[in-house]
């Protein structure tokens, strides 16, 4: 099994990031029942606006897309900005839009078979509102949804305390996150082993 962490915050390395905090959170989890995984932060990459495969020289996205063709299960980790997934993260599921035009020989996206999890950040509400967003475009774009394909933590609202300012994981964040990994990798066993019918 291989996983890819997709960490969609604003800023770029090496700023410290809670979403990216997160994801390796869930990519440890992954890793500890048997995937081997790889974490990348968008911010750091020149991917261009559009719906389409390669938006032509300088685009980072095909290189990109290359890591989430060869994974088994991609992790969306995003931040919340203005109660919505941050704009990376939105240009990212534009970029994986173009997959609707991607297909096997039996008429199956590419994506069919692929194992979709979420990582959700921020100091106010919106964890399930963001989640949801997510989870329509991964579906909308051929991914699957294991249960419990969420892991997040939002602070009070009003309070600048950030997930990586905590003194420790807290237990329920850290049980959702072992509860996701299980769940992504029994799904993405079952499906390398019990394909999709053609479409």
């Amino acid at each position: 099994m291989r996983a890819l962490a997709l960490v969609c915050t604003l800023n770029a390395s090496p700023t410290p990031s809670s979403s990216h905090l997160l994801a390796d959170q869930v990519m440890a989890a992954l890793a500890e029942g048997g995937a081997q995984t790889e974490t990348v932060r968008v911010a750091d990459h020149d991917v261009r606006p559009g719906v389409a495969v390669d938006m032509g020289e300088g685009d980072a996205w095909p290189a990109l897309r290359a890591k989430v063709m060869a994974a088994d299960i991609l992790l969306i980790a995003t931040p919340i900005w203005l109660g919505h997934p941050s704009s990376i993260c939105q240009r990212v599921l534009e970029r994986l839009d173009a997959e609707l035009s991607e297909t096997d020989d039996q008429g199956r996206m590419l994506t069919y078979g692929k194992v979709a999890a979420v990582a959700v950040v921020g100091n106010e509400d919106g964890a399930h509102k963001v989640s949801a967003d997510v989870f329509q475009a991964l579906d909308d774009v051929g991914f699957s949804l294991a249960p419990g394909a969420v892991t997040y933590w939002v602070g009070e609202a009003q309070q600048g305390t950030d997930y990586q300012d905590l003194d420790a994981t807290p237990d329920a964040v850290a049980a959702t996150t072992r509860t996701l990994a299980a769940n992504a990798l029994h799904l993405a066993r079952l499906l390398r082993d019990h394909p999709y019918p053609p479409s």
